[in-house]
């Protein structure tokens, strides 16, 4: 993704990319409605692309007690549809009646070992009961980012409420192994209003994560950019 696949679009000098940089001021750090109006000007691909925003957080990330993972609610989601599987035995009719696409229980866990599911939903969710069945998976699901976990709320008995949130626009984030985190946060379609507050919403989430252990500026950096486009630096907060 893309702040740093940046130097890819430059390598190939796509025209396109060329003059979209002209409009980034590479000096300039951005308020955040400024830095989502020049992405906006600056993507000019054919298709919607994403809004992201990558942020480099200042923890040893090789710390297991300085990992960054929480979830945050974008007012107005990601402008994603999000397909959601609820594997449970106790709760499935809450499951579909909330709108999950998949929902079922061990034979799920099944289709999973034999590589399937993973690529037809986006998130799962469970409920408490299949957690140590899961567990049989979690090397296929855990470096996917898909394994169920109590602290992004994937794990749960009020699945009804669980599910809704995802669809409306509910992310989990976590930081990569150079301490980065990466997420989309809308589309370029969205009005730079929209945008803002998703971004305000997710960087307070962030910022709420802090790790108990760690001390400083937990936010070093903050870059943002459309799928295609050339990156602009925010203001830290």
């Amino acid at each position: 993704m893309h702040v740093w696949t940046t130097q890819t679009h430059m390598a190939k000098k796509s025209k396109r990319f060329t003059e979209a940089t002209k409009k980034v001021d590479a000096t300039k750090v951005y308020t955040p409605a400024e830095a989502m109006t020049t992405i906006k000007e600056t993507a000019t691909a054919k298709f919607d692309e994403s809004v992201e925003v990558h942020v480099q957080l200042g923890i040893d990330a090789r710390k297991g007690d300085q990992q960054v993972r929480a979830t945050a609610t974008l007012p107005h989601g990601t402008g994603k549809s999000v397909r959601v599987a609820v594997i449970t035995s106790t709760h499935e009719k809450e499951a579909r009646d909330a709108g999950a696409e998949v929902v079922g229980g061990e034979e799920l866990i099944e289709k999973i070992k034999k590589g399937e599911l993973i690529d037809e939903v986006d998130v799962i969710v469970a409920t408490p009961e299949m957690m140590p069945k899961l567990a049989q998976v979690a090397r296929i699901l855990g470096p996917r980012g898909m394994m169920p976990n109590p602290k992004t709320e994937t794990v749960t008995t009020n699945v009804a409420e669980t599910v809704k949130s995802l669809k409306k626009g509910k992310i989990d984030f976590r930081n990569d192994k150079t301490g980065v985190i990466h997420q989309a946060i809308g589309k370029v379609s969205f009005d730079v209003d929209k945008l803002v507050e998703n971004y305000d919403a997710f960087i307070a989430a962030v910022e709420a994560a802090r790790p108990a252990e760690y001390k400083g500026a937990l936010i070093k950096s903050v870059k943002a950019c459309s799928t295609m486009g050339p990156s602009v630096t925010i203001v830290k907060k």
